[in-house]
């Protein structure tokens, strides 16, 4: 919805962006409303060992989830039915159905293994849901992979199509050690991680000199 204040900064809006390799064209799924809040949680991988010396050992980068809720309503788009034929027709199952699709191999995928296995062939396809990177800001692009997806339908149209629901998602971000070198994840994580690198050699919030007088190293 448009500010009515003329001299309101401009806010981004997330979303998260699908690819089903090796095609390029994406899903694109633009968050009709920012999330209030981003829930995430990070654990990290400590070394197999534990010996002794390995305390500060890490196997790689900590597993990180990101929780937080979508609120979408086709409200806008009803007020003005001549412009949004597609939401009148179909209230929100567009926007779910795209939603959902990021937990399910393709269509054409499964149709083609069907046919294999009904023909009697042992070789089948690999079903892979698609390479989903969520859009968070120009400094945080991550490739992540749904862990649960939970979609609360809170109101409905005459032809029972949903026209107000909320979405409950939790995602895993996918690391270089999740990920071969040949996916395009792969490099979008790598860009991350130099970000962040970049982001913390940037962080002077505070004055660290008195800290720095009580180290006895």
């Amino acid at each position: 919805m448009t500010s009515s204040f003329p001299m309101s900064p401009k806010v981004l809006k997330g979303g998260i962006v699908a690819y089903q390799l090796p095609e390029l064209l994406p899903t694109i799924i633009v968050f009709q409303y920012n999330p209030d809040e981003v829930t995430r949680s990070l654990q990290p991988r400590g070394a197999a060992s534990g010996g002794r010396g390995d305390a500060n050992r890490v196997n790689g980068p900590p597993e990180e989830t990101l929780s937080f809720a979508i609120e979408i309503d086709a409200a806008d788009q009803l007020e003005r039915p001549g412009e949004n034929g597609a939401a009148l027709d179909n209230g929100l199952h567009p926007a779910i159905a795209a939603l959902e699709g990021l937990t399910y191999p393709p269509l054409a995928l499964v149709a083609a293994n069907e046919v294999l296995a009904i023909a009697g062939s042992a070789f089948v396809m690999a079903e892979q849901a698609p390479l989903a990177l969520l859009v968070w800001g120009p400094r945080r692009v991550l490739p992540v992979q749904v862990q649960s997806l939970s979609i609360k339908e809170e109101a409905f149209d005459q032809q029972l199509n949903p026209i107000r629901a909320r979405v409950d998602l939790s995602l895993k971000v996918l690391t270089y050690r999740d990920l071969d070198i040949t996916n395009p994840g792969y490099w979008v994580y790598m860009a991350s991680f130099t970000q962040k690198e970049v982001m913390g050699a940037l962080n002077t919030f505070q004055d660290a000199t008195e800290i720095r007088s009580l180290l006895p190293i």
